[in-house]
């Protein structure tokens, strides 16, 4: 039976959604999991990910074009299925019935399991799913509930802390009532979309709407539940959103001077000593949540407040270059081979003299700069000069970035993560390396909120404090860069100059580069500017 594609709430303040891209054309088969589109909302560029399996049986908006939330933006069903009454019945504000009411329908379903379907429409109560709180997110763990069964519930309570594969998270409540049912123990792994508690009036039947969404799940869906199936899981998604330390905001208040904060914010700054009042709240409305209590600092200490400020340093932009008819044919060239063409280019930089800066920068540096910190400041500032490498192929143009974001790769037990250093061009050293050790901790305590591994134009993976040489790192198609730096370990070794040997510590780089975007030739130019940086020190200073 077909099923109508809606755009998706992806962010607490997101009224409607760009089409950025088609990953999908009519005709095409798709399984539940595939990308069909890239989405940009207010916040970022997102994948919109498929609940059904089945054929694309129709695509209602061209690319470009801007959607309300809930709209149908696609179909999705078998080969040659009649879809149209699908369209008709929302053309004409009747989406629920007119499936059950067309003949081709009818036909499909001969064991009526729409005639059948549980009524739930006098039950006061609201499912709440395990949401969709980033783009690789397949499932959560519930790692603690916040409340209990009985409890009374408001809209912006925290539910629970769920842990993701990059960050633990608050789940909000968006519904208002009693806390009916709880069917996730803490430490259990859910599906995203999966139930994981109800809430409504007391005394309400949840167990009947608990098993209308079993024979939902169990039977092809009736057209009732299309828009709660797409719109639900992300716009529960996006509390955490709001949690960017950057654009933290005063304390609110209510009209009574009743500070704004989550329960579990008040709980752990009561634990923790902490002033509640002296807090910025980054939350929707200015309101203090989790995040917000994790990152507090003092006043008086000046290096994480210098992280925390970065965004100040500028405004992120881009703009969208047409492709010239060499950079097209690059690209055909290389259609369907492999996801990306990456070429890889290699470089031995001295680092003698950026050494023995370093010493004399730590002399007055309030925080202590790492030779990674460096690498990172010198890309930044080689960016700059080179805006083809901060640049990304968007399929039929390239976006090139005026703003530079750098991310960087943090090893975490279970794997890697990339935290992202905003305008790391513009920001001082001392600033960079407490934004560097700041995010870092954050990635190895799987405090990461989304906004901290959003939006890099250049990624930076150093292994030398592991002993590696050289090697190759691999771009990651999803993110917004054509370009990754892989740095080595620096190393003592002997070379020659005017006919004598001496001793210089050399630190191999090597930049993999996607070919539709930039060049050999523009990827070594883009290395001689880093070496060049790295060799001369002063150089980043003015």
């Amino acid at each position: 039976m077909a099923e109508v594609i809606r755009m998706p709430k992806m962010s607490d303040t997101m009224e409607e959604g760009v089409i950025a891209a088609w990953n999908v054309k009519v005709g095409d088969k798709v399984s539940s999991g595939d990308i069909l589109a890239e989405v940009e909302t207010d916040k970022a560029t997102m994948d919109m990910e498929s609940y059904e399996d089945g054929t694309i049986l129709h695509i209602g908006v061209e690319k470009g074009d801007a959607v309300p939330i809930n709209a149908i933006m696609a179909v999705i069903g078998e080969p040659g299925e009649d879809f149209q009454a699908l369209l008709d019945a929302e053309a004409g504000g009747a989406a629920t019935e007119a499936p059950a009411e067309t003949p081709a329908a009818e036909e499909a379903a001969p064991a009526a399991p729409a005639a059948e379907a549980i009524d739930t429409s006098g039950i006061n109560a609201e499912l709440v799913k395990m949401p969709l709180l980033s783009d690789t997110m397949t499932e959560g763990v519930i790692h603690t509930w916040l409340m209990k069964v009985g409890d009374t519930v408001k809209s912006g309570d925290m539910l629970a802390e769920i842990e993701t594969d990059k960050a633990t998270m608050e789940l909000e409540a968006y519904d208002e009532g009693i806390l009916l049912y709880i069917g996730v123990k803490e430490g259990e792994a859910v599906p995203v979309n999966s139930v994981i508690a109800v809430i409504g009036e007391k005394g309400a039947d949840y167990e009947t709407l608990l098993k209308a969404e079993e024979a939902a799940n169990a039977a092809p869906a009736p057209k009732a539940e299309a828009p709660k199936a797409a719109a639900a899981p992300a716009a529960k998604a996006e509390a955490p959103k709001a949690a960017a330390p950057a654009k933290a905001a005063a304390p609110k208040t209510t009209s009574t001077g009743r500070i704004l904060a989550s329960p579990l914010a008040k709980r752990l700054a009561e634990e923790k000593g902490i002033d509640i009042g002296t807090v910025s709240g980054s939350g929707e409305g200015g309101r203090i949540i989790k995040v917000d209590i994790d990152n507090y600092v003092a006043p008086a200490a000046p290096a994480p407040a210098a992280a925390g400020s970065s965004a100040a340093f500028g405004v992120e932009s881009s703009e969208e270059l047409p492709l010239s008819p060499m950079r097209k044919a690059i690209a055909r060239g290389f259609s369907g081979e492999i996801p990306s063409p990456e070429f890889y280019v290699t470089m031995e930089i001295c680092m003698d003299k950026i050494m023995e800066a370093r010493k004399e920068m730590n002399e007055y540096s309030p925080v202590k700069i790492s030779f990674n910190d460096l690498v990172i400041k010198a890309c930044a500032l080689a960016l700059t000069q080179h805006p083809n490498v901060n640049s990304s192929w968007r399929g039929d143009h390239i976006k090139q970035n005026n703003h530079v974001h750098v991310a960087m790769a943090v090893a975490v037990p279970d794997g890697l993560l990339m935290p992202v250093v905003r305008f790391a061009n513009a920001l001082p050293l001392s600033a960079l390396a407490a934004a560097t050790k700041e995010l870092g901790a954050k990635a190895k305590n799987k405090q990461l909120q989304p906004a901290d591994w959003e939006g890099n134009t250049f990624t930076v993976s150093n292994l030398g404090m592991f002993g590696v040489d050289s090697f190759t790192s691999i771009i990651n198609n999803r993110n917004n860069e054509s370009c990754i730096l892989a740095v080595g370990g620096i190393k003592e070794t002997v070379t020659v100059k005017n006919g004598e040997f001496y001793a210089t510590n050399i630190m191999k780089v090597t930049l993999t580069c996607d070919h539709r975007v930039v060049d050999g030739a523009g990827g070594a130019a883009f290395l001689v500017t880093v070496k060049e940086l790295l060799e001369n020190p002063t150089k980043m200073l003015v």
